[in-house]
C-alpha cells in the first residue's frame, strides 16, 4: 500500500482509506471488527469516522470496542459540527461545544487521542477564530494531533487558513469533500485552493454511492441489497441519462485496458492534484481487499486525458 503525506504536513497516511460510516448502522461489531482487522492486514492506516456516524455515536463506540492495541496501528480521523441530537444544541464549531464534543468522542473511541480532528461542516454562528483558537488548546493538550476541515466553501477554508497564519494557531491540514468521475464541483475552486494552500484532500463517495461499480444497469431496477435499491434519494441523486452514458463509456474504456470500473475510479483519483487518501466505505472484507488494491492502475497523461473527456461528458 502507498503511503502519502497529508497535505503540508507530517501525517503520512495509506492512498486508500476506510470510510467508517457503516460501522454501528449497517455493519454491527462483528463485522465492524472483521473490516477494521483486514484493512490493517492489506496495508490501509487511514480509518475515518464521525461523531454523527451509526445514527448519532455509533461507528465511534463500534470503533472503540475493536480496536484495542491495534488503535497504535491506525491513522484515527474523526469529526464534529453535525447536530448530534434532536433539539439542535449539540452541535457546530463554538468552543463550548468542541470541547464537549472531543471528549465524548474520546471516551466511544477508547483512545487518548485523535490523530485527525476535522470540521465537519461549517457554523455560521461561530467566528473562526474562536474554532481554531478551541483546536488549538486541544493540541496543545494533546488530545488531536491534527486538524482539518470538511464540505467547507473553498473561500471558507482560506478565511481559516489565513485568520490561522494571524493568530499564530495550527492551520488545517486537510480538506474531505465529496469527487468522482460524475461529481467534479471540487475542481472548480477548492482543488486550486488546495494546491494553493498545500491542504491534503481526502474524498469521499468515490464510486457515488455506487453507480461507478457498473453494477446499475440503464433500464433496469437496481439490483436487490444494493444502497440504491435500500436509499432511492441516492439513486434519485446519481442516476440520469448523462451519468448512466458517462458510466457506460468508462466501462468499456476500462474493459478494453484490461481493468475494473472500481481500477478506473480509484486511480484516476488517486492520481489528481492534492489527493491524498481514497476515503471508500465497505461492509465486508472482501470489499477492503478489492479496494486497496484499485489503486494499482497507473495511469498515462493520454489515459487520463480520456477519462477526463468521458467524464465531462464527451
Amino acid at each position: 500500500m502507498e503511503i502519502r503525506n497529508l497535505g503540508n504536513s507530517g501525517l503520512r497516511v495509506s492512498a486508500v482509506g476506510i470510510g467508517c460510516n457503516n460501522f454501528g448502522q449497517r455493519v454491527d461489531v462483528e463485522g465492524t471488527r472483521k473490516v477494521i482487522y483486514k484493512a490493517i492486514d492489506v496495508g490501509i492506516t487511514l480509518f475515518d469516522t464521525a461523531d454523527v456516524y451509526g445514527n448519532r455515536g455509533g461507528s465511534e463506540s463500534a470503533m472503540g470496542e475493536v480496536l484495542g492495541d491495534k488503535r497504535k496501528d491506525i491513522v484515527l480521523a474523526t469529526k464534529f459540527g453535525m447536530p448530534m441530537d434532536d433539539a439542535g444544541v449539540k452541535k457546530g464549531a463554538a468552543r463550548r461545544y468542541i470541547m464537549r464534543a472531543v471528549e465524548d468522542s474520546l471516551k466511544r473511541l477508547k483512545t487518548d487521542h485523535i490523530d485527525l480532528y476535522q470540521q465537519h461542516n461549517y457554523d455560521p454562528l461561530t467566528p473562526i477564530d474562536e474554532t481554531l483558537r478551541a483546536l488549538e488548546d486541544l493540541i496543545s493538550q494533546g488530545k488531536v494531533r491534527y486538524i482539518g476541515c470538511s464540505n467547507l466553501p473553498a473561500w471558507r477554508v482560506v478565511e481559516a487558513q489565513l485568520t490561522a497564519k494571524a493568530i499564530n494557531t495550527h492551520p488545517f491540514i486537510s480538506i474531505q469533500d465529496e469527487y468522482s468521475l460524475v461529481v467534479r464541483d471540487l475542481e472548480k475552486d477548492l482543488q486550486p485552493m488546495a494546491k494553493e494552500f498545500k491542504l491534503g484532500i481526502l474524498p469521499y463517495f468515490p464510486l457515488a454511492s455506487g453507480l461507478l461499480t457498473g453494477k446499475y444497469k440503464r433500464g433496469s431496477d437496481a439490483p436487490a441489497g444494493t444502497r440504491f435499491a435500500l436509499v432511492p434519494r441516492l439513486r434519485d441523486r446519481y442516476v440520469n441519462d448523462k451519468n448512466v452514458a458517462i458510466v457506460e463509456k468508462l466501462e468499456a474504456f476500462a474493459s478494453a485496458r484490461g481493468h475494473t470500473m472500481l481500477e478506473l475510479a480509484f486511480s484516476w483519483l488517486a492520481s489528481r492534484s492534492q489527493v491524498t487518501s481514497v476515503i471508500a466505505g465497505a461492509t465486508r472484507p472482501e470489499q477492503v481487499e478489492q479496494n486497496a488494491k484499485a489503486i494499482g492502475w497507473k495511469m498515462t497523461a493520454d489515459e487520463i486525458a480520456e477519462i477526463d473527456k468521458i467524464s465531462a461528458g464527451g
